[in-house]
């Protein structure tokens, strides 16, 4: 996972990252070879990363100019970091592109072409368990950490928004939150009513948004908003990144892609499953309490099934 503040961590320090690993983007190459690369490099990586990728999609001249580099700066610096030339690193940004703007028949399309002639049941299998370890293998311990005590702490309101299909995971994530702690919102579905909450939002707030691919735009500009408002945002998103990625505090990147025409939500409910658990963890005693108070309360309603 990189995000804006691990990105920045990773152009002081020089992380060194595998860019021949499958789940890296283009802008996760640009972040990991950062410090190796000269002023002028640097200046055309702020560029392309500024409006990523569209920005690396122009003729090479075009490229350069938008930077104020010359253009064997462009191709010196695409091969630092790992492509052949400029053409094999618009290539890879293209194939991005498609893959974050895919339709679920094309992605349908796409896996059936290869699919190999075992059952369903064993092809999801496989795609999970490979989604597992690439998504682990990206996310550091210590920031995961980070996340769940900014949502663990009293002191801070909690929103929660998802899209056509995440909204699902953000009201999950809700559901949980409510018992755990006080001061937690569900943003309505409909982008209209945004602003009434963006207006009760405070600095120090954090607003937990789900993004992944076919990204819809009303959730950048609610990003934006909320961040000018000095809120923290925690991002779960895909491998590719949402556009709100630029607006977020953290970001976590589930890989999603399965042999099917939609997408995978496995790996996003493993990370909020875990950050449940974190947050009511922290502050265990205060959890206990409020789940014996609700217990009661469910009792007396009668809403469930009592042992005879």
């Amino acid at each position: 996972m990189l995000n804006s503040s691990q990105a920045g961590r990773d152009r002081r320090r020089g992380t060194a990252l595998d860019d021949t690993a499958a789940s890296m983007t283009v802008s996760d190459v640009i972040n990991a070879h950062f410090a190796a690369l000269t002023r002028a490099e640097k200046r055309l990586a702020e560029t392309l990363l500024d409006n990523y990728p569209v920005s690396g999609l122009g003729s090479i001249t075009t490229v350069a100019e938008n930077a104020g580099v010359s253009t064997p700066t462009v191709v010196r610096m695409v091969q630092k970091l790992g492509f052949r030339g400029f053409p094999d690193f618009q290539a890879r940004l293209h194939q991005e592109l498609e893959a974050t703007i895919s339709n679920p028949i094309a992605k349908h399309d796409r896996w059936a072409a290869s699919a190999p002639g075992t059952h369903i049941l064993n092809r999801f299998a496989d795609a999970v368990m490979g989604n597992m370890r690439q998504t682990l293998a990206q996310i550091e311990p210590a920031e995961f950490d980070a996340a769940a005590t900014l949502v663990a702490d009293r002191k801070r309101h909690v929103y929660l928004v998802g899209g056509r299909i995440t909204r699902s995971m953000a009201d999950y994530l809700f559901t949980h939150l409510q018992v755990i702690r006080t001061g937690v919102t569900q943003i309505a579905h409909n982008p209209s009513s945004w602003p009434h909450y963006v207006l009760n939002m405070k600095q120090g707030d954090v607003l937990i948004l789900f993004d992944i691919r076919r990204y819809e735009q009303e959730m950048e500009t609610l990003a934006r908003f909320a961040r000018e408002r000095g809120v923290e945002i925690v991002l779960f998103t895909d491998q590719w990144g949402s556009p709100v990625t630029k607006s977020a505090s953290t970001v976590f990147r589930a890989q999603i892609e399965v042999p099917s025409a939609w997408d995978s939500s496995v790996l996003l409910l493993f990370l909020v499953e875990a950050l449940i658990e974190a947050v009511q963890s922290s502050n265990w005693e205060e959890t206990r309490d409020r789940m014996k108070t609700l217990e009661g309360l469910f009792d007396s309603t009668r809403i469930f099934r009592k042992p005879v």
